[in-house]
């Protein structure tokens, strides 16, 4: 099997034959002729079309990368030639067939119909299970397909310029709705003042919410998601009081602060640590280990960890955080999170083809440009409680955590919405030209558990594993982050205290991510698709590829 970390390829020249003959001509009384030479056009064969025979599968590598519509030339991204062959939509269907069959989580429920009843795109669309979660929606809805090139630009190509705001997607359409979540400190949009809740109501004079006309919405992209820096726009918001605020903004490098608001509050149930989490990249471990330091000096008893905007990124941070919650004690031994691929690969990665190995909780800081632990212990506060803030935009890597505390009994109270339900990773794969994003692994704690397509569900009453303790409460727009007086914060300090939820936790201006940042985002790429008066942000699709997956990169024993 071939993945695609963007296609080793190579290149094949079909040569056409040139015949070349010459005849001489004599006999008696003959004069001398002139040789005459006759060329056979190119001959160009067509590749024969392979028989599909229900039950049957042949190795994928007997398909792969024979295309019918054969790149040629080489890979911009990887340097290396296109490996296409001149080949037909049947084999690519096929090499789908056989690679579903071989590495799909549940390949065993994907109904095995004749490849010659579809195109190439809709034969993949249907090579899944059809199975129902317990909620009764689809078990797979992480199955999709991306043109390899516009896979290669959204993963290697990021956004280097805009203004350091973070957005809450409402509604990309008329009426829109655009609210600030929160701004990167010491960026342009921090700088303005702009606070947390803001709505937005025009940009370089054009009324954002009503704007209805294609050279509206041309200015409203232009100035909301600048491709340079440098780039000064105007906008006016409306405030959380009713107030309107106009700022001017030039656009500049962004760097992403992952660990905010760290603060430790006094309660009654003793002192509480929180700290707002955006994102499992590397540049998190320092201020991760920052703060933890200040909570183990501080005497931290209970800890509130905002993940409402986190939608995952690297296993091994996810590991270390797990680890800096529940100590050496509890997690002695235990496994953080091990993949489990189908049942033909007890013990292999069919990808890699490497041993399949538990992630551990890592105790030690990680040098993740050389990929090796160090030495160096990290902190750690040995709770056996922790109380998560999520919403349907806590993906993956944050459910994991959540997943792997649970496994080594830490309880974890959940105060916010479900989460997004992704326990499952791939292996993106290009085959001519496509690259197919299929499950092909689920990630499961030291219990074996992890069945939560549905996403964890904070509920007064639990009774399936995917149930956690805790309190349903809308994303609150109205304080900022980190205030005690913010909606989502407060029951966590309730709840601390009394082990009950708030009789009311709705607010005047509260979003629900389940229905206003999942699936209002979804809607709007929906309409986008039927009227180009969308806004279009171009993050979108780079979040749903890369941080709403689990990247898991080897991390080996350092010898210092």
């Amino acid at each position: 099997m071939k993945v695609s970390n963007f296609s080793s390829l190579r290149e094949l020249t079909i040569a056409a034959l040139v015949i070349s003959s010459v005849t001489a001509c004599g006999g008696s009384g003959s004069s001398n002729t002139t040789p005459e030479s006759s060329v056979t056009p190119p001959v160009s064969e067509t590749p024969s079309e392979p028989d599909w025979q229900a039950g049957v599968y042949e190795p994928e590598s007997n398909f792969i990368n024979q295309c019918e519509s054969p790149r040629s030339g080489i890979d911009p991204f990887s340097g290396n030639p296109y490996p296409d062959e001149a080949g037909t939509a049947m084999d690519e269907k096929l090499w789908m067939r056989s690679w579903t069959n071989d590495t799909y989580l549940w390949y065993d429920e994907v109904d095995d119909n004749d490849p010659a009843n579809f195109s190439v795109a809709a034969y993949f669309d249907q090579l899944k299970t059809t199975e129902l979660t317990p909620s009764g929606t689809p078990k797979d809805n992480f199955h999709f397909s991306r043109a390899t090139d516009e896979y290669n630009t959204l993963t290697q190509t990021g956004v280097s310029s805009g203004y350091g705001f973070e957005w809450e997607f409402v509604n990309l359409t008329a009426p829109r709705e655009l609210i600030v979540q929160y701004t990167e400190p010491n960026s342009p949009a921090a700088n303005s003042g702009v606070p947390r809740g803001a709505s937005l109501k025009s940009i370089d004079g054009v009324d954002f919410v009503n704007a209805n006309t294609q050279a509206e919405v041309d200015v409203i992209n232009a100035g909301l998601f600048p491709s340079e820096s440098g780039t000064t726009t105007n906008l006016t918001f409306e405030l959380v009081d009713g107030s309107e605020l106009s700022v001017s903004v030039t656009s500049a490098d962004i760097e992403v602060s992952p660990v905010q608001n760290i603060t430790v509050l006094e309660t009654s149930a003793g002192k509480m640590g929180y700290f707002q989490f955006n994102t499992f990249i590397r540049t998190a471990q320092g201020s991760l280990i920052n703060a933890f330091d200040q909570f183990v000096n501080d005497n931290v008893t209970e800890l509130v960890i905002d993940l409402r905007y986190n939608g995952g990124g690297l296993l091994a941070l996810a590991s270390q955080l797990s680890y800096m919650v529940a100590g050496p004690n509890q997690t002695n031994g235990a496994i953080f999170e091990t993949l489990q691929f189908n049942d033909k690969y007890p013990t292999r990665n069919p990808v890699t083809g490497s041993t399949i190995s538990p992630t551990p909780f890592y105790s030690t800081e990680i040098d993740y440009n050389a990929g090796v632990l160090t030495n160096t212990l990290l902190p750690s506060l040995s709770l056996t409680t922790v109380y998560v803030i999520t919403t349907g935009s806590t993906c993956s890597a944050s459910e994991a955590v959540i997943n792997s505390l649970r496994g080594v009994d830490v309880e974890v109270v959940q105060i916010g919405t479900p989460t997004c339900g992704k326990p499952y990773g791939f292996y993106p794969t290009d085959n001519c030209g496509t690259t197919y994003f299929t499950i092909q692994f689920q990630g499961v704690n030291n219990k074996g558990f992890g069945d939560f397509a549905d996403g964890f569900i904070p509920t007064s009453t639990p009774n399936f594993d995917f149930e956690l303790p805790g309190c349903d409460v809308q994303d609150d727009f109205t304080k900022p982050l980190g205030d005690a007086s913010e909606g989502m914060l407060s029951a966590a300090i309730q709840y601390a205290e009394s082990g009950a939820c708030p009789v009311s936790t709705a607010s005047s201006m509260s979003v629900s991510h389940s229905s206003a940042s999942s699936d209002s985002q979804a809607s709007g790429q929906a309409n986008a698709n039927e009227s180009s008066l969308s806004i279009k942000p171009p993050r979108t699709q780079r979040d749903e590829l890369i941080l709403h997956n689990k990247i898991n990169e080897p991390i080996l024993r350092g010898d210092n």
